[in-house]
């Protein structure tokens, strides 16, 4: 990995590392304790579901045995979105150092996590309804097992206390060990300094400073990092890079699953659940800007946005932008969702009328700043055409037309 490389953060299909949410200078929701599993409008273990795996096993009960390649053809995820972590943060710990990394895969459904040299991965897979579902795929044995024990770490604070799935970042020793301090849940408003300790991470993105492809030499002091000098062996790996955009879009998406997911719950238990975090979030109003631009290691920066939907102008939520931000457009291209269309129809009208308050200027609070009248219009005009079922009243925002009732 060259001088100007950094690896990242921490998807955590399964981890051990007590997380502190709140620090990194990001707002934290309020959220209360973890939902629960087995109330009525949930039942977690006992509803059907209809995530990919379950669409898979569907229609061919008995899958066969089948490599890496095999499995991720099958899910439809790009091995280019490959991110290698080092940190022990797994329940296949022992296999996992900086010599070899657990590499992660994923797409807007469904995430694989491999570690060399282990027939068994784990696969998180997305239900609109019901959140993250946790399976192992094993190599050699035919089929998926559901795992419950995955929820010890996947239901608590860094999943809003709903079934999800986070990055993490951590100040590992030399063998991936990390502290049990000082671990953090990032996302797009983490500034890059707390951002990806336990990864690798191949990119130029200037001098910005941040916590990957390092470790803490001296365990009574973990905030003290040295670049690691091992050299990282890529046999067996899909890809010989952790692409920082990749990882970047990860972040992301992991927060916003969860988000959405906590909303639907929350609509289902009964009450009237607050919608202003997830609307911030899905408007990014708080990230953390960029001061150099990034760029990928990959072709994940090419075929993330081919599969966008795009406006008569060829615009789409899909396409990035890596010079002072994410994406060109800033709202969440997970508002194409089953799982946000998949929200009760009350709480999803809340939400698109909050939107809409908000990039037709009728919000023009500090708060989303940072939204140009060129970003709220390029958004409106996009979702206009390329988002289906979108309220009625929604047509005209573009036009400029008077704001919905």
């Amino acid at each position: 990995m060259g001088s100007r490389t950094g690896l990242l953060a921490c998807l955590c299909v399964v981890s051990a590392v007590a997380i502190s949410e709140g620090q990194a200078g990001r707002p934290v929701p309020p959220y209360p304790a973890n939902l629960p599993l087995e109330h009525p409008g949930i039942q977690y273990f006992q509803s059907p579901l209809d995530d990919v795996v379950t669409r898979l096993t569907g229609t061919n009960a008995n899958p066969g045995p089948g490599d890496l390649p095999d499995l991720l053809e099958r899910l439809g995820i790009n091995a280019d979105s490959q991110l290698l972590v080092f940190s022990k943060t797994s329940f296949q710990a022992d296999k996992i150092s900086p010599r070899s990394p657990r590499a992660i895969y994923f797409n807007d459904d469904v995430a694989v996590a491999w570690v060399r040299g282990s027939p068994s991965m784990e696969v998180a897979a997305f239900d609109p309804r019901q959140g993250v579902v946790f399976y192992t795929f094993n190599a050699e044995k035919p089929g998926f097992t559901r795992q419950q024990a995955c929820l010890k770490c996947h239901q608590g604070p860094a999943t809003l206390g709903v079934p999800g799935i986070f990055v993490g970042s951590v100040y590992p020793n030399s063998a991936g060990q990390p502290s049990a301090t000082a671990a953090i849940i990032t996302d797009h408003r983490t500034p890059f300094a707390d951002r990806w300790g336990g990864w690798y991470v191949n990119a130029a993105h200037g001098e910005q400073p941040d916590r990957a492809n390092a470790v803490a030499p001296d365990p009574a002091e973990p905030a003290t990092l040295e670049k690691l000098t091992v050299k990282f062996n890529a046999a067996g790996y899909l890809t010989p890079v952790s692409d920082i955009v990749a990882l970047m879009t990860f972040e992301h998406q992991t927060q916003m699953t969860n988000l959405i997911t906590r909303l639907g719950w929350e609509s289902r238990i009964g009450g009237e659940p607050d919608i202003e975090p997830i609307v911030a979030y899905m408007l990014f109003a708080d990230e953390a800007r960029l001061h150099e631009p990034v760029e990928g290691a990959g072709a994940f920066t090419k075929t993330f946005p081919l599969r966008g939907l795009r406006d008569r102008r060829g615009r789409s939520l899909r396409d990035f932008d890596l010079n002072t931000r994410l994406f060109r457009y800033p709202l969440s291209y997970m508002i194409y969702s089953a799982a946000f269309d998949a929200l009760p129809d009350a709480v999803r009208e809340r939400v698109y009328r909050r939107l809409y308050g908000v990039l037709t200027g009728q919000d023009r609070s500090a708060k989303f700043a940072g939204l140009s009248a060129e970003d709220r219009r390029g958004i409106l005009e996009i979702l206009g055409e390329t988002k289906a079922n979108l309220p009625k009243w929604w047509g005209g925002a573009a036009a400029g037309l008077p704001p919905a009732p």
